[in-house]
């Protein structure tokens, strides 16, 4: 990983001292880099890393970025990670802008390296996730998702990447199209399971505040436990939940009903349930395998994605 971020800081550099010191910024404030292991793991579970393997995985942090950055400016976010967000510093059009540089920086770098099986990894995963946001902003207008639609939304946007840092660590070590597509599908089990720990986290305490965060229900996002809980109360009730997410989601003590009546209706043990069930298609794909320290790590890594605190 140390070597990772050197060779990650070296693709971000700019000759325009504005750009330059743009970048700075964002490696201050890097997190988790937990898609980045991905594409290590997923190359050493068949043996040694190559340095297509770096490359794949500084495509993937740099495509990540990227649309963090385009997403606190649709989502008008002033921070990520407990930092100033590009925009809230130096407004929507510059944020924008980064985005689209670190977005050619990551293509450029498979085409510099001619290394086009990877770039049709990324460029599916950049159709994909914008197809999923696109289809997420239509249905919170309408209101209208379905379970099934659901889970598109969030392979689309969340998992895609994820089965994307699997498949192009596989692809960085000459693996077979089979092999490919079992770590790709391995990854979006686990990318779905990860989002729906996510979604679980707005029914939960908030550290700093005490009490739930309700973000997704103040966004109109419609999130699993929610679903579930509008497919299974009765008509009176479901028009009630959805007359306060369309008409009082602003409403702090209306959010905190909302938060109230999902949890009584079982709509968080469904979703955890869903959760775990994703979490175990993920591990049999991956112990298909051979039992080695990657496996192991892999393993460790799913476990995180399911029991983390944040």
């Amino acid at each position: 990983m140390n070597l990772f971020e050197q060779k990650f800081k070296d693709s971000l550099k700019s000759n325009v001292s504005l750009l330059d010191r743009i970048m700075h910024y964002i490696i201050k404030r890097k997190g988790k880099q937990m898609r980045p292991m991905f594409v290590f793991l997923s190359a050493k579970l068949f043996g040694k890393f190559e340095e297509n393997t770096y490359r794949a995985a500084s495509m993937i942090e740099l495509l990540h970025t990227a649309t963090l950055v385009h997403d606190d400016v649709i989502d008008e976010a002033n921070f990520r990670r407990g930092f100033f967000s590009i925009n809230a510093l130096w407004k929507n059009k510059i944020a924008v802008l980064v985005g689209d540089f670190l977005l050619s920086r990551g293509l450029l770098l498979a085409v510099k390296h001619e290394e086009f099986e990877l770039l049709k990894i990324m460029s599916t995963a950049v159709q994909d996730m914008s197809e999923g946001e696109l289809l997420q902003i239509e249905k919170a207008r309408k209101l209208d998702i379905t379970e099934t639609i659901y889970f598109d939304i969030i392979r689309q946007k969340t998992a895609t990447l994820i089965a994307a840092c699997c498949a192009s660590g596989a692809n960085s070590v000459g693996q077979n199209k089979e092999i490919i597509e079992k770590m790709r599908l391995f990854g979006e089990k686990a990318g779905i399971a990860f989002q729906i720990k996510d979604d679980l986290f707005d029914y939960t305490q908030s550290p700093l505040i005490g009490k739930p965060t309700g973000i997704d229900i103040r966004e109109q996002k419609m999130t699993l436990p929610l679903i579930y809980t509008l497919n299974t109360v009765d008509k009176k009730l479901q028009n009630y939940i959805i007359n306060i997410i369309k008409n009082h989601h602003k409403n702090d003590t209306k959010v905190a009903e909302v938060i109230a009546l999902v949890k009584e209706n079982g709509g968080l043990e469904y979703a955890e349930e869903a959760m775990h069930n994703y979490h175990n298609d993920a591990i049999e794909i991956l112990n298909q395998f051979e039992d080695n320290q990657a496996r192991k790590s892999l393993t460790l890594l799913l476990d995180y994605v399911v029991n983390r605190k944040k």
